[in-house]
């Protein structure tokens, strides 16, 4: 069956997507329409996920939210819950791996914006926050969006990353590439391959509409 990974994936990345969107997007506009000491420093931490393997991005997450973690040993202490090895942790997990491309992305699409548009604002009396919703996120919006949309796709895909975090349980934190790789593992090649095929098709939906975002919507 692969219905349980499917939900939990479609869970887990909905989830992530959020998150990322609403971190990335803020991000985004800091990196983009903010001069500050550091700035470089915080767009390459923000970038090191896209180009350290995954597992190695999981390896620090479990030194960041691992039982006798930075973060994670207190809270364990305090409460007894551990993020590890839970849907939570696949989420977190998928997060940190999709973010960069939703900096990325909306980062580029708000320098996009003609600066003059949001100074008219600021002359008619909008605050920053107003300007940015009503001016600069509208005229941003489909290099959001695409970031969003690619955001997703990749979260959808997260193997390494999760598998050191939450790891492989069936029915708990069992996303669909980790079925796959069970699937692959154990010789259930007509399984694997089914599971191949799903994330196959939801991935060229996600390519045809982030092209389409790309072109303005057109055709």
């Amino acid at each position: 069956m692969i219905w349980p990974a499917l939900r939990l994936s479609l869970l887990v990345t909905a989830v992530a997507t959020l998150v990322v969107a609403v971190l990335g997007t803020a991000f985004g506009w800091l990196l983009a329409k903010r001069s500050f000491r550091g700035r470089e420093a915080l767009d390459a931490f923000l970038t090191l996920p896209m180009v350290l393997p995954p597992t190695v991005t999981g390896y620090y997450l479990i030194l960041l939210l691992g039982r006798r973690g930075l973060l994670g040993g207190p809270v364990y202490a305090w409460t007894g819950w551990a993020v590890t090895f839970t849907w939570v942790a696949a989420v977190v997990a998928a997060s940190v791996i999709a973010l960069p491309l939703m900096v990325r992305s909306a980062r580029a699409a708000i320098e996009s914006v003609d600066p003059r548009y949001e100074a008219v604002a600021a002359t008619l009396g909008k605050g920053p926050l107003e300007t940015f919703l009503r001016v600069t996120l509208p005229l941003a919006r489909r290099g959001i969006l695409a970031g969003i949309v690619l955001s997703f796709a990749r979260a959808f895909g997260e193997f390494g990353a999760t598998l050191m975090l939450a790891g492989n349980i069936p029915g708990r934190t069992q996303t669909m590439p980790l079925a796959i790789y069970e699937a692959v593992v154990s010789g259930e090649d007509d399984r694997a391959l089914l599971l191949a095929l799903v994330l196959t098709g939801i991935s060229v939906v996600v390519v045809y509409m982030t092209n389409r975002l790309a072109r303005g919507g057109r055709d």
